[in-house]
């Protein structure tokens, strides 16, 4: 194996992303109409996964249109969607996707103690039973692509048909942003990259290593 296999997917190399942001003054008509849409930071720059992924205009567009509905236009509550996207960011070690969803959790309403009890998972003491189920239901998602029936059955009790069916969505989507920001090497930007990922435990490290060297 190369020292590539070795490396953690949220940790950048020293010679920077292996996809770069396409600069503003590189934006043609059409990538200015594309990244029109888009709020931009406190600094004025469009955030860097979108400047990234605009490089492929055509998965773009409709990226943007189904990502867009599950944050800004879903059915389930915020707090709801953003528990589930920093259990997927943690899971999937997507140190960008958790630095950028912190803030969107915290005003969501998800305290900062709250934020960091994510990274120990549905089991231990302070979630309520909601909350625990739906950080279950992102860790099965996660180990086994599915749902397990019991925990179906515990979501379906205050969750419609639509939003069990958005639960499953939502944690994919984010899996997949996940997949791109950590082979791209995405840099998360000034202001953000100060929401630290929560370490894997020493169990979870030492599984990773295992399957790193299969």
């Amino acid at each position: 194996m190369t020292d590539e296999h070795h490396h953690r997917p949220d940790r950048a190399t020293d010679s920077g992303p292996r996809l770069a942001p396409l600069p503003e003054d590189g934006w043609d008509p059409s990538t200015r109409e594309l990244l029109a849409p888009i709020p931009r930071d406190a600094d004025g720059h469009v955030a860097n996964v979108f400047t990234t992924l605009v490089r492929h205009p055509e998965l773009f567009r409709y990226f943007l249109a189904f990502g867009s509905h599950l944050l800004r236009d879903g059915r389930l509550p915020d707090r709801t969607r953003e528990l589930l996207i920093l259990r997927t960011a943690r899971n999937t070690r997507a140190g960008y996707e958790w630095g950028r969803h912190v803030p969107l959790a915290r005003a969501a309403g998800v305290t900062d103690e709250e934020i960091h009890r994510v990274g120990a998972g549905p089991d231990v003491q302070g979630w309520t039973p909601a909350d625990a189920r739906l950080l279950r239901a992102a860790d099965e998602l996660h180990r086994d692509a599915r749902l397990s029936s019991a925990t179906w059955s515990a979501l379906a009790t205050d969750h419609d048909e639509a939003q069990l069916i958005e639960i499953t969505m939502l944690v994919g989507q984010y899996h997949m942003v996940a997949f791109f920001l950590n082979s791209a090497g995405t840099r998360l930007e000034p202001g953000y990259d100060t929401q630290t990922l929560p370490a894997p435990t020493a169990r979870e490290d030492g599984a990773e290593g295992t399957h790193r060297d299969a």
